[in-house]
């Protein structure tokens, strides 16, 4: 029977894989060394004397996971990483991920970073991750980065995809990584409602309840819909995102292909951050986490 990340081929043509190809991140010896201008420095979040930061690139089917964040009562990915770094160096390692998936939510392009004692050459440590890790999770990259670098506040974009698959019937193969929608859907009427959201706006109605966010104006700079097949294929890109507001917008958009919503709904939501104007939020086993990106990492055009 084939591993669950096999299933995720189908999708790498689609979404660029991160990690690989990148440009190299600095980095300083002494982990005290101020960052470079560009860079925040963060008091008390700062690799220890004696250790290097080093920053993975994750891919995992989430599934059979509680999202990304350790969790008392569910197994988290997080734990997972964290348990295989415990076996591998024998330290008590926190790993801090640049975005929160939630459960069900997969990753091609998650980033995240850990504090070492250990001498495994940066480059080397997927390879000894993966000898360790469940098969639905596969560290794809490692690099060294300065003490001072950030996985989550470091982050200057995001990108994630939302996969439907609009057929009669389910896909078996598939099932985990798309949501069903059995009704045609009018792809024109959803592509011609989705520059609204692009650019800087209050997204205050696209965040789900128990969203935290201190500000709710986030920056937009992608938002496409491509049509492959029996499958639609939305892609988001911005600066930051509030809690499920990938899922609220893809939500919406069935709505609109549905006919249920008018194709000006998002800016009615924008205009008067009123939830109740937009859909509800898309099944989690439709989102993907393409890739974060870094400083000179992010495209002009958001692509």
């Amino acid at each position: 029977m084939p591993q669950p990340l096999s299933e995720l081929s189908k999708t790498a043509k689609h979404l660029a894989p991160a990690g690989h190809g990148l440009p190299p991140v600095p980095v300083n010896a002494d982990a005290q060394t101020p960052a470079p201008a560009d860079w925040v420095v963060r008091d008390g979040l700062s690799a220890p004397r004696g250790t290097r930061r080093i920053l993975l690139t994750i891919s995992y089917d989430g599934t059979a996971y509680a999202g990304w964040q350790r969790q008392l009562n569910a197994v988290a990915v997080q734990q997972k990483l964290e348990e295989a770094l415990f076996t591998l160096t024998g330290e008590p390692i926190r790993v801090t991920g640049a975005s929160r998936t939630d459960a069900g939510v997969h990753a091609l392009g998650q980033r995240a970073h850990f504090d070492t004692a250990s001498r495994i050459p940066a480059e080397r440590f997927p390879y000894a991750l993966n000898t360790h890790l469940p098969f639905d999770i596969r560290a794809l990259d490692g690099r060294e980065v300065d003490g001072c670098f950030h996985a989550r506040f470091d982050a200057k974009s995001k990108r994630y995809v939302y996969r439907i698959h609009n057929a009669p019937h389910a896909s078996a193969l598939c099932r985990h990584l798309t949501a069903h929608v059995p009704v045609p859907l009018n792809g024109a009427a959803m592509r011609r409602a989705l520059p609204a959201i692009l650019g800087t706006h209050d997204f205050a109605a696209f965040q789900a309840s128990g969203g935290t966010a201190k500000t709710t104006v986030r920056t937009l700079t992608q938002a496409s819909l491509q049509a492959e097949g029996d499958e639609l294929i939305l892609t988001v890109a911005g600066n930051a995102f509030l809690y499920n507001m990938v899922r609220v917008i893809a939500g919406t958009l069935i709505e609109v292909g549905k006919g249920k919503l008018n194709e000006d709904c998002f800016l009615r939501a924008l205009t008067t951050c009123d939830r109740l104007s937009l859909g509800p939020t898309a099944p989690a086993c439709g989102l993907t986490l393409s890739r974060v990106f870094y400083g000179h990492e992010v495209p002009a055009d958001g692509m």
